[in-house]
């Protein structure tokens, strides 16, 4: 089960994505109780890949916690002695103390820890897996549906200002104050790196999103980009003359490159001549957010906040916003674009004079 497919000519970016999900989640499933299986193919019609994987390492932390934690269980083996019915021998004080737990644990030598965000969607996970259980009438207690979900507590949108992302494009286009190992390369990817955080800044795609990007989705007749979305849909995401010109100067070096096999229609190459990694935008990113500001941690995901965040205050439209993210649900916007709005709604207190002085 350590194979790992390799990138095929005649197969998409998403769909090898899936494939080597799949191969990832079914090695996940051999460190799990043999009936968790049932549950990752009970839901594979309602769920990405990626979103199955998730669970599968949220189950591994639940029943290790079982295993170690629970003395009811405390005669056990391994993970894999665990059947279904065991499940209903759990109480919700039980559950609640695996949310306790994921707050900070040892595993291995290595500490781990949770935020009230990671707490949330393990919970999510149990439940998800105790419904289905529970649907399939294998259990008749449900614990997990008794246990309230973990307050989330509002954060502040952290995202670049406007002289922020001037500051950073211009360090990209110069390369002024790089470390002297990275502007050896700098000559190298100073148009690639150009283009790619113009895009980001300028469409606010996710960074999945853009590194699946083929060189036949640039459409620059009408200026637009066909990506896959997070739930393996299609959609075109338009940009203005900025992005335009940036992804051109970069196509022209990179129409001029020789790839291995299976990387030919890949827009964005690492300096091995291979489709781009998320990971290798995020430490892209990283460098150069670096150079503008050290008090905000600036990731990919930032830069689609920033995005969307400037739209909302330009046009007013969450609607707008909801659709040009590919947010399934307008509330995921309204929670993200929350404190704009309350922004928007203090400045509207001066718009209107009652009486001219």
């Amino acid at each position: 089960m350590n194979q790992k497919p390799l990138e095929s000519k005649s197969v998409s970016y998403s769909e090898q994505i899936k494939i080597d999900n799949t191969v990832k989640l079914r090695q996940l499933e051999e460190s799990l109780p043999d009936f968790t299986k049932e549950f990752f193919l009970g839901i594979k019609n309602q769920t990405s890949s990626r979103t199955r994987i998730s669970y599968a390492y949220d189950l591994q932390i639940f029943f290790d916690f079982l295993l170690e934690h629970c003395n009811r269980f405390k005669s056990r083996s391994s993970v894999q002695d665990f059947c279904v019915k065991d499940l209903e021998l759990l109480t919700p004080t039980d559950i609640e103390l695996y949310l306790d737990y994921l707050s900070y644990y040892v595993k291995d030598g290595k500490a781990h820890s949770n935020d009230e965000a990671g707490i949330k969607r393990k919970i999510t996970s149990l439940r998800s897996f105790y419904n289905y259980f529970y649907r399939k009438e294998a259990i008749t207690y449900n614990p997990a549906s008794l246990v309230r979900t973990p307050k989330l507590h509002s954060k502040e949108i952290i995202r670049l200002d406007i002289d922020e992302i001037v500051k950073l494009l211009d360090k990209v286009e110069s390369g002024e104050d790089l470390s002297d190992t990275q502007k050896k390369y700098h000559d190298k990817t100073r148009v690639r790196d150009l283009a790619l955080l113009t895009l980001l800044l300028g469409t606010g795609i996710r960074v999945s999103e853009c590194v699946g990007i083929d060189i036949n989705d640039v459409d620059f007749n009408n200026n637009g980009v066909k990506i896959t979305r997070k739930g393996g849909n299609e959609s075109i995401v338009y940009f203005g003359d900025e992005v335009e010109k940036a992804l051109k100067d970069y196509l022209e070096e990179r129409l001029k490159i020789v790839t291995p096999d299976g990387h030919e229609n890949a827009f964005f190459l690492s300096m091995q001549k291979k489709r781009m990694s998320v990971r290798a935008v995020e430490k892209l990113v990283k460098k150069y957010s670096m150079l503008v500001t050290s008090i905000k941690h600036i990731t990919p995901h930032k830069l689609r906040s920033t995005y969307g965040t400037n739209l909302y205050q330009e046009t007013g439209d969450i609607y707008l916003v909801a659709d040009v993210l590919g947010h399934k649900d307008v509330n995921t916007t309204k929670k993200h674009y929350a404190a704009v709005d309350d922004y928007r709604r203090r400045s509207a207190a001066n718009v209107v004079k009652l009486r001219e002085k």
